[in-house]
């Protein structure tokens, strides 16, 4: 059963003593050590910690077989004692794994699930089949800086009826002194709403044409990725354009692309690619929101009804994410 067929899920919001399932639906960690300091770092957050059956597994560049990470996503859900899962890492891994869920079981059981990069396929899965609102954000195996935390806890701790998400850290400006890093690009002016799908562009790009894809129609899409050259990302977004994907939403909302490189000595800069692409489009589309591979990065719920405010450069949840 898709999300179409049946109402939106909201997991419970998140409280001091919660136990999360951590689990590895990716890649692993290479080293043991760095799973206990993604375990501390749950705890830091006031949580309990369950770690997945096959945490510790690894097999080449995923964590375990698709059979055994597959299994630890079921097994959390399935778990009444586990009120939330956080992923460990990203990497590569869980677009495979997807066959082997269980959505009925899944669906009964709605909880906080929370990653991104490599994540995105498996947020937007479940979303696609359940109705389960899933969470773009931090990983296990990360700091949170303070700009994280609060993110992370508006959204899923002590949401409010509306809550702006993702806008760039406090700067303080003086002579000679004006905000360099987080930006915000303007593309198409304008405001739209819809509710939010996206994530990593390289997983949105590898569930087109699957029974997993998202349903672009009205929807307000949110795009970052890393170690992607211009080049590469006007590959992906063409992509969804030859199949219909970004003539059907109502806005775009880019956060950042990390690590990018030039890709060529004679390229296009990414600001280039993304206004060939999207500008043509004629629907609010801004670039530079904090989401993506950054220290200072925000939470997202995939599913939620959201504006996105191209002139002001801000997008605001118009519901809470969690019950």
């Amino acid at each position: 059963m898709t999300a179409a067929a049946q109402s939106t899920l909201k997991p419970r919001r998140l409280a001091e003593g919660n136990t999360v399932g951590l689990i590895a639906p990716a890649s692993n960690a290479i080293e043991n050590e760095e799973i206990g300091f993604a375990a501390d770092i749950v705890r830091s957050l006031g949580f309990e910690v369950k770690e997945g059956k096959y945490l510790y597994s690894r097999n080449q560049y995923l964590a375990g077989t698709d059979l055994q990470r597959a299994e630890d996503v079921n097994l959390m859900f399935a778990d009444s004692g586990v009120d939330a899962i956080f992923c460990l890492r990203g990497g590569y891994g869980t677009p495979r794994i997807l066959p082997h869920l269980n959505f009925e079981l899944i669906g009964r059981n709605p909880k906080v699930l929370m990653g991104y990069s490599d994540i995105t396929a498996l947020l937007t899965a479940i979303h696609v089949q359940t109705g389960l609102i899933g969470f773009h954000g931090p990983i296990a195996n990360q700091t949170f800086s303070d700009y994280t935390l609060a993110e992370f806890r508006k959204v899923l701790v002590e949401p409010t009826a509306t809550t702006i998400i993702g806008q760039a850290p406090p700067f303080t400006t003086a002579a000679g002194k004006v905000e360099d890093t987080n930006r915000i690009t303007r593309f198409v002016g304008g405001t739209a709403r819809g509710r939010l799908i996206g994530g990593n562009l390289s997983l949105l790009t590898t569930l087109i044409g699957t029974p997993f894809e998202p349903d672009f129609r009205n929807a307000l899409l949110f795009i970052e990725d890393v170690g992607e050259a211009p080049y590469r990302v006007d590959r992906m977004l063409t992509q969804l354009w030859l199949a219909g994907k970004l003539q059907q939403v109502a806005g775009i909302a880019f956060g950042k692309f990390t690590d990018q490189g030039d890709g060529s000595e004679n390229s296009f800069s990414m600001e280039e690619v993304i206004r060939m692409r999207c500008e043509p489009l004629q629907v609010p589309t801004i670039r530079g929101l904090m989401i993506g591979h950054i220290d200072d990065q925000t939470v997202v719920p995939i599913g939620i009804e959201a504006e996105l405010n191209a002139d002001l450069g801000t997008l605001t949840l118009l519901e809470p994410a969690v019950r």
